[in-house]
Order: C-alpha cells, then sequence, then structure tokens
C-alpha cells in the first residue's frame, strides 16, 4: 500500500493500530479511577452516573479538587456534594465551604461510617449529625436486610417523584432539630452490635435517614448512606429521582473531590488548564509550534 511517497506495509499497518490502542488506553487509565464513590469510577461503586443525571436535568456537571472552587460559582445556582470525604476539612476550607452555603448554596453531605462529614457539618454551623450504627430492616429491603428500604418520605422540593430510598448499609441521621425529608420503615432497628440479627435490645422503629437545614440563604442536606449516589444503587428506586430532584433545580452541579485520594493525571491537568488562563496560552503555543514544525518538514519533503 502507497501513501503519498512511501510504501506502507501491513505489518507497518498493525504497528500503528497497536499503538493507537496503546494511546487510548492510557487515556482511559488517566482519565478513570476505581475510588470508591469515584467521580470518574465507571464501576458499580463508583459515582460517575452523577453526571449523567446532570447532564439529564440540563445542569452543568464540575468536579472540584480544591474547595476554592466554591468561590466560582454562583451559589444561589448550585448544589455540590460532599460524599464520604476521607480526610477533615481546614478551619479554611471548613470556611469556604460555609461561605457558600450563608450566600445561597445547597450543600448535599452524604456519608454513613466516617466521621469527618460530622466534623465539617459542625464547622458549617449545621445541627444535624450522621449516626455511624448500621441500620437494617428485615421486612422493607432489597435482598436483604443489610439494603434496607426507606418507605417514608416528606413533601418537598428535594423529595419530588420520590416514594422511598433504596439503601446500602446505611446509617441514620440525628436531626437536632433539623426537618426530616426521610425516614426508614417501622421495621427497621440499629443493628448496635453489628451482628447482623435483630436483638431484644435493639426496637423496632423508624429513623431519619435524610434531613435538611437552612444555614443562611442556603440549605444543607444530610443524607447518611452515600451509597445512594453510586451507579449501581442509582437504578434502584427511587435513588435517580433523588438524585435528580437534588439537581435539577441548579444551574451547576458540583462534586467535592477535594479530601478524597481520586486523582486522575488527564482529569487533574484539564482541571488546572482550565483554571489557568496562563497554561492556556502556554500549551495552546506549543501545539501550534508543534504543528508549524511538522507542516514545515512535510513541505520539505
Amino acid at each position: 500500500m502507497r501513501i503519498g511517497s512511501r510504501e506502507v506495509g501491513y505489518p507497518h499497518l498493525l504497528a500503528t493500530a497497536l499503538f493507537l490502542t496503546l494511546l487510548v488506553g492510557i487515556a482511559v487509565g488517566a482519565s478513570t479511577s476505581a475510588t470508591t464513590y469515584g467521580a470518574f469510577n465507571p464501576e458499580w461503586d463508583g459515582a460517575s452516573g452523577v453526571s449523567a443525571v446532570a447532564t439529564e436535568t440540563d445542569t452543568e456537571y464540575r468536579v472540584a479538587f480544591a474547595t476554592d472552587d466554591y468561590g466560582g460559582v454562583d451559589a444561589a445556582e448550585t448544589v455540590a456534594f460532599v460524599i464520604s470525604p476521607e480526610r477533615s476539612y481546614s478551619d479554611a476550607e471548613a470556611a469556604r465551604v460555609e461561605s457558600f452555603v450563608r450566600a445561597g448554596g445547597t450543600l448535599v453531605v452524604a456519608d454513613d461510617f466516617r466521621p469527618h462529614s460530622n466534623d465539617l457539618l459542625d464547622r458549617v454551623g449545621v445541627a444535624a449529625r450522621v449516626n455511624e450504627t448500621p441500620l437494617r430492616d428485615e421486612r422493607h429491603n432489597f435482598r436483604s436486610g443489610a439494603l434496607p428500604v426507606a418507605t417514608r418520605t416528606a413533601t418537598d422540593p428535594y423529595t419530588e417523584d420520590v416514594e422511598q430510598l433504596t439503601l446500602n448499609h446505611p446509617a441514620t441521621v440525628r436531626p437536632n432539630g433539623s426537618a426530616v425529608l426521610v425516614r426508614s420503615s417501622n421495621f427497621s432497628y440499629l443493628d448496635r452490635d453489628a451482628d447482623d440479627e435483630l436483638d431484644d435490645d435493639e426496637p423496632l422503629r423508624s429513623y431519619p435517614i435524610v434531613t435538611v437545614e437552612p444555614v443562611g440563604a442556603g440549605d444543607v442536606v444530610v443524607v447518611s448512606d452515600p451509597s445512594v449516589f453510586i451507579n449501581a444503587m442509582l437504578e434502584r428506586p427511587d435513588n435517580r429521582a433523588f438524585a435528580a430532584a437534588l439537581i435539577g433545580p441548579h444551574e451547576t452541579a458540583l462534586l467535592d473531590r477535594s479530601h478524597v485520594d481520586e486523582r486522575p493525571p488527564l482529569r487533574v491537568a484539564l482541571y488546572l488548564l482550565r483554571g489557568s488562563p496562563l497554561l492556556q496560552f502556554f500549551v495552546g503555543a506549543t501545539v501550534l509550534g508543534a504543528v508549524a514544525v511538522v507542516s514545515r518538514r512535510g513541505f520539505e519533503s
């Protein structure tokens, strides 16, 4: 096979195909992650599906690697998700989040058994706390008592079209005066000794799962199960509708990944590029220079 003035054989084509396949593999690996609740994890335990919900509701979707990004959005038109952070927020970082909420932003904090979300709630000025005790329900569940179905929902814009939530090894919320939006059924119980069985000292009753509390001009929604937003659970009733109710009224959905170890190199590079006009100029100049050099060599040959 002849391309231009060169004879190209099938070994060359095969090598080129393998090289392109390798490049695609590297690009995919550099832009995805395997982190649980990860924004760039397309597997069952990732939260990449949140971006799909944003697309369905015509909402701009952003991932934040630093709390500085809270200052770059219109708070009154933005909902921000903090999903099971792995590290505590510093005073300065928590102050940025609080300023966002007080300016009219909606903050969704979803967690179960990590302590850092409660610390953030305290710093933001929210009374509700996640109670880090497993909840089970042997009657209303999906496949097992460890996946209870919360059957009691309040009438509220944040629970529009939501009649239930399907949970995955959840905790509960201590409202401490916050309004309760979603509760478990009357057949649920706190498994205090984690033996996966109902004991005499574990009474059956309904427990808060989702609360909302005003802070300044904004709202803070507390969800005691971050798994509600993972890809596999978004397909269970009515988790996707809940995510859509939280995201839909806003122009921007911000997924805060500033306190987790999720840093796909390509995503970080694009994030840095978007936030730096100087870097954009440098990259653009480099690309144009490379194109000019290649074009000149092609002309000379």
